[in-house]
């Protein structure tokens, strides 16, 4: 733990945030998590807000109930839930005082929309416990099915006042359902005490994207139209839907990553220098970016399914729900005009990576041999940023060979976090985010204006979805995946 952290784990308790240093600990807190014997909540919360607690950034008094439909679960099955969850994913093991402390903080109540009294009586003993008045922070890690009664259930009980609420994506699944949802959460709670969670965004390399444009002039002058000829976000993967065909034959590739991940990235990339960091400039900025993309082209648009996805439970067997997408989208705007930005995700694919990949216009003087890659398309330069946790950052351009010839090869420079010497520190995504979420700061997080956009630009393409094409499992998706970047190429593979 750094002098900082320490320092903020011992500082005294107060109603609002105490800045340590570059970390900052929020006040008094009771953490509410909806869905808490859940997936998520084992994978990622539970084992999150205790690496929080072991880093001295949760606040100095606070209280975690945990709540689900599971019935007969009491305060000590949860506190054994927990310790197995962060046991088995959690990056700090369950052991020492800091556990104890941690453990001792938990508590469990069942969930009932028609009779929410357990739960009103666990919050309360919660927030007597710690004395004062704590903010109240409810964790929706729930199905979107679920939202609705539940987000009605803390109104009538009385627990939504003055409380700020984070919600899981889909934040719906088009137009309708999305302003539908919005206008539920509305009635209840204000904007400012609404955070649309989108785990991509709380990245440190996500995050980076900002620092590396606009506080280096190498690369601000050039990040515009006038020079970068292309850019790619590449979120491939290898899992398969593993079991989710409930939630996924409803959703697919398109629903589940690209209006919640990927154009979200694209608006960070993308965005002009906003006056600060506060929330408010961030989000009017990316609110911009969204406002200049165009209606999505289903010509633009391929859909692959793989062989094998219709065999899997609970799948249709004459499924048109894609497990791949592929796609152009284009920012009309002064900096961005022309430029084509180049989306893919999908299922079941030869690799894992999540990378932006940024294509910068070649020299028009064509004097030199190139080494290796051969063909035009593969002269590139380019910069690559890989923004899965720790991620890193490659510059890649030509270079002149060793030797009595003028022959060129390709090179890179590449900035790893892993070598950071502040990597040790950094905070996991859901882990800043539920930090921010705390401290009331929504820089991060999506908002109802901008989830309906993306829906609105996206009508064109549910309306009139391009048939399904078949893609083999371990591959980059259908054989035709190249024309949707033609005439350039996808980044990856990396290889010639």
């Amino acid at each position: 733990m750094t002098e900082q952290l320490k320092a903020a784990a011992t500082s005294p308790a107060t109603s609002s945030s105490v800045t340590t240093g570059t970390a900052s600990r929020p006040g008094d807190h009771v953490i509410v998590l909806f869905g808490a014997t859940g997936d998520l909540a084992k994978r990622k919360l539970l084992p999150g807000l205790f690496h929080l607690a072991t880093a001295g950034l949760l606040p100095q008094r606070y209280r975690i109930v945990g709540t689900a439909r599971s019935r007969g679960l009491s305060d000590a099955g949860f506190k054994q839930l927990a310790h197995a969850a962060v046991e088995e994913f959690g990056s700090t093991k369950p052991t020492g005082e800091t556990w104890r402390a941690f453990e001792d903080a938990l508590s469990f109540a069942t969930t009932d929309h028609s009779d929410p009294s357990a739960l009103v009586a666990a919050v309360q003993a919660a927030e007597k416990e710690i004395g004062g008045h704590p903010q109240r922070l409810f964790h929706l890690a729930i199905p979107p099915t679920g939202f609705g009664s539940t987000i009605e259930m803390l109104a009538a009980s009385g627990l939504a006042e003055g409380a700020r609420v984070i919600i899981e994506k889909p934040f719906g699944t088009d137009l309708a359902s999305a302003k539908a949802l919005n206008d539920t959460v509305h009635r209840v709670f204000d904007e400012s005490r609404i955070f649309r969670i989108d785990h991509f965004l709380g990245k440190e390399s996500v995050d980076n994207i900002l620092a590396f444009r606009f506080a280096n002039g190498l690369y601000e002058p050039v990040w515009n139209r006038e020079h970068i000829e292309y850019m790619q976000i590449d979120v491939p993967e290898t899992l398969t839907i593993e079991g989710r065909a409930d939630f996924y034959e409803g959703t697919g590739a398109f629903r589940d990553m690209v209006v919640t991940h990927l154009l979200q990235v694209l608006g960070f990339v993308a965005m002009e220098p906003p006056t600060s960091l506060s929330a408010t400039a961030l989000r009017d900025e990316k609110q911009k970016v969204f406002d200049s993309l165009l209606p999505l082209d289903p010509k633009h648009v391929l859909r692959g399914q793989y062989d094998g996805y219709r065999t899997e439970p609970g799948v249709a067997p004459d499924s048109q729900t894609e497990t791949f997408v592929a796609l152009r989208a284009n920012v009309e705007n002064w900096r961005w005009a022309g430029v084509p930005f180049f989306l893919r995700t999908g299922k079941a694919l030869r690799a894992g990576r999540q990378v932006v990949t940024i294509g910068f216009r070649e020299p028009v003087l064509r004097m030199f041999s190139v080494d290796g890659c051969s063909t035009p398309s593969a002269r590139r330069n380019e910069i690559v940023i890989d923004f899965a946790d720790p991620g890193w950052i490659s510059t890649r351009f030509l270079a002149k060979q060793p030797g009595p010839e003028m022959l060129l090869g390709e090179a890179e420079m590449t900035f790893r976090y892993a070598d950071s010497s502040g990597a040790a520190n950094a905070l996991e995504a859901y882990e800043r985010l539920i930090l921010n979420a705390m401290q009331g700061d929504q820089s991060l997080f999506t908002t109802a204006a901008g989830v309906e956009r993306l829906w609105e630009i996206s009508a064109p393409l549910l309306e009139h979805q391009p048939p399904i094409e078949p893609y083999l499992p371990g591959s980059w998706g259908p054989s035709t995946v190249g024309q949707v970047t033609a005439p350039y190429r996808w980044h990856l593979p990396e290889d010639c």
